[in-house]
Parts: structure tokens; C-alpha cells; sequence
């Protein structure tokens, strides 16, 4: 990929906002492409944090081992979304797997250059401020839901959450684009597989969603979603 190909995909990264056409292509050109087949990692949790990674096409599920072995996934990640920031920044271990659900292309900086850059313009520290304060604030909604919300109000928040991050419209309703199966609803949202399975399965009946296990959903009434996730 050329530089000015890497300079199209930053344009439309929130980490970069606010630099000129000029800056993007210094960014650019540091840069080192990553490419990733499906199912495959960057790095593993517990790993020394050494790179910056920011999405440029495809997908990653985050998974998070807990001390008891089970696996619990944190969030599915698209283009724009950065990864190992946080760690990095911290000076910890990666925190969490991130596993291609598709095949993706990542751009990575070491931590050391990734330095350099954010000294060198400023705005990027001012928005990895904010990255990593909406990421807090991502967490402790979800927290929060899993200590005050029943199973069927979780459910609707996560899908709500994909829609708003990468849903879009089709004529049926609002595409999620990309897979996401029942089992993996149930790790995002503290669950079983079984609760999920009926859940969906009602929701379908009711029309509220399309599509079969197999496919990308679609929330053919999002409002009624949307009414489900406010429920006292």
C-alpha cells in the first residue's frame, strides 16, 4: 500500500484529526503494514505492549482470558479502531488477544517512534486522551449493565453498540457486517449460549431481527431494540 493510500485510511481516523494533509503522510510513512489472515493474532495477552496498532481494513475480535480460564470478549473492532494503545501508553502487558474475524490489514508504530510522533504533533496525544476516556467510559457501561440489567436488556445494548460503531442501512433495516455467532453474543455479554439462542429466536419471531445464524444480522426495528435496552 502506498503512502497516499495510508494517508486516505487516516483521514478517517479519529486518533489523527486534526492534522494537515502534510502530517498525515509523515504518519503515513512510518508506518509498517501488518497484514493478518483470518483467525490469526497480532499479539497475545500478558505480551510486552511495543507497538501501536490502528485498523486500516477488516476486523478483530478483543478476547480476555480471566484467571479462571474463561474467555470473555471485550468488543469486535473495525477500521479506524486502535489497538495496544492503552498497554503501551501504561507501560503494561497487552491486556487481550485481538483475533482477525476476516482477513485485516493493520498499520503498527513502535512504541518508541509512535512517541516521537505524538511529541511532534500534539494532536494525537489530545485525541488518545479521548480514545482511551470513551473506552473507560465503554467499560464501565458494560459493567454496569452486568451488575443492573437483566440478560434481554444486555443483549440489546451490545447490538446496539455494533450498530452505532459500524451498523448500516440496508433496505431490510440496519446491517451488523459482519458475522457475530450466538456463542460469541454470549462471552460479550456475560451469558449462556442457550439464554442468547432464545433470545434472538423471540426476537426474530417478533420481527425485530433478521437474518439466519449463518449470515450478518439485521435489526429490522431498531426503536423496538432500542425500547428493549431502555426497560426499567
Amino acid at each position: 500500500m502506498d503512502v497516499a493510500a495510508r494517508v486516505a485510511i487516516f483521514e478517517r481516523v479519529p486518533l489523527f484529526a486534526g492534522l494537515t494533509p502534510q502530517d498525515l503522510e509523515v504518519v503515513a510513512r512510518e508506518a509498517h503494514e501488518y497484514r493478518l489472515k483470518k483467525d490469526q493474532q497480532p499479539f497475545q495477552q500478558g505480551e510486552p505492549a511495543t507497538h501501536h496498532y490502528v485498523i486500516g481494513w477488516g476486523r478483530v475480535r478483543l478476547d480476555q482470558t480471566t484467571p479462571e480460564g474463561q474467555n470473555v470478549i471485550l468488543r469486535f473492532m473495525g477500521p479506524g479502531d486502535l489497538l495496544g494503545s492503552v498497554a503501551v501508553l501504561r507501560e503494561v502487558p497487552y491486556p487481550a488477544t485481538p483475533i482477525a474475524i476476516e482477513d485485516s490489514m493493520l498499520l503498527r508504530w513502535s512504541a518508541g517512534r509512535f512517541a516521537e510522533l505524538m511529541q511532534r504533533f500534539p494532536p494525537i496525544s489530545l485525541n488518545a486522551i479521548r480514545i482511551v476516556g470513551g473506552r473507560l467510559q465503554d467499560l464501565q457501561d458494560r459493567l454496569r449493565e452486568l451488575a443492573t440489567q437483566r440478560v434481554e436488556r444486555r443483549i440489546a445494548s451490545a447490538l446496539l453498540r455494533m450498530v452505532r460503531q459500524s451498523g448500516r442501512r440496508v433496505e431490510r433495516g440496519v446491517e451488523i457486517p459482519f458475522v457475530i455467532s450466538r456463542n460469541e453474543l454470549a462471552e460479550l455479554t456475560g451469558t449462556t449460549l442457550h439464554t442468547v439462542s432464545r433470545t434472538l429466536s423471540a426476537w426474530e419471531q417478533e420481527g425485530i431481527l433478521s437474518g439466519k445464524r449463518s449470515s450478518h444480522l439485521i435489526i429490522a426495528k431498531p426503536h423496538r431494540l432500542v425500547e428493549i435496552a431502555e426497560q426499567a
